[in-house]
């Protein structure tokens, strides 16, 4: 008997991992903040960081007009389980004692009102995302990675450049989103939302890469862009609310490895 044949039979004992389902809302809330605080410890190692600026949430699941959030003004290397805050639908801090970045209950309240489906965003002051911001486009599918992106972005000019610290504002950012997965504020940076923390914060992650890429690209010379057809077979089968969630997986390993604290 060959390899491949002894190894044949096994293959229908291989699964690949799945969303986990909960017993309790005390267990999906203790989930979601752990993911919550692991993404932010995610965001600091990859440099997201800008000062005081940049929130990552998601809905409590009893409370769905409540969200946690990063207390305002804390590293986003040193967030911890206990750290995150819990807002209301008035910005109030329900539990935590630390304040609230009032741009990020401006805008994460707005998304999360406007979309019940988005159970968690991401937003920060990232390099590259900046960068892009500045010129105002979508990024092209000039790889197979910004093929999930591809008709499912939006570039967002209204209040472009000015700190979102009122209602409107927020407002403004939610229905420039509409039903995609990503905007780009111009002159402020990248959003993404998702069906969980995992998929909101692996849109940002590949999205700011995405930037960076095409950035590099374009000061190289003229890149070549995929054919919409082939962008959007690539986008069905890389783009969904499961493949973000997967490819969030290796990242959430190895930060749960090198920072067991976050679960304190």
């Amino acid at each position: 008997m060959t390899i491949a044949e002894e190894f044949r039979p096994r293959q229908a004992e291989l699964s690949i991992p799945t969303p986990p389902t909960f017993a309790t809302v005390e267990e999906e809330r203790l989930h979601r903040k752990q993911r919550l605080a692991g993404a932010f410890r995610i965001f600091g190692r990859y440099g997201f960081g800008e000062g005081v600026a940049g929130h990552i949430t998601v809905r409590d699941p009893e409370m769905p007009d409540h969200f946690w959030v990063n207390p305002f003004g804390m590293s986003f290397r040193h967030i911890s389980v206990s750290d995150l805050i819990l807002v209301n639908h008035h910005g109030e801090v329900v539990v935590g004692g630390r304040p609230v970045n009032t741009a990020a209950f401006m805008i994460h309240a707005a998304i999360h009102q406007a979309r019940p489906d988005v159970i968690a965003a991401a937003h920060s002051h990232s390099i590259y995302g900046r960068a892009w911001s500045a010129l105002g486009r979508l990024v092209d599918p000039i790889t197979q990675d910004a093929c999930a992106f591809f008709e499912d972005h939006v570039v967002c000019t209204e209040g472009a450049g000015k700190v979102v610290l009122e209602a409107e504002g927020g407002r403004a950012i939610a229905a420039a989103l509409g039903p995609h997965k990503a905007a780009i504020h111009r002159n402020h940076g990248l959003l993404t939302v998702g069906a969980s923390v995992d998929e909101a914060v692996w849109w940002y992650v590949t999205l700011e890469r995405t930037c960076q890429v095409q950035l590099m690209a374009e000061a190289a010379g003229t890149p070549v862009v995929i054919a919409p057809d082939d962008a959007r077979y690539t986008r069905d089968r890389t783009g969904g609310a499961f493949a973000g969630w997967f490819s969030f997986q290796p990242l959430w390993d190895e930060i749960c490895r090198t920072d067991p604290d976050l679960f304190d």
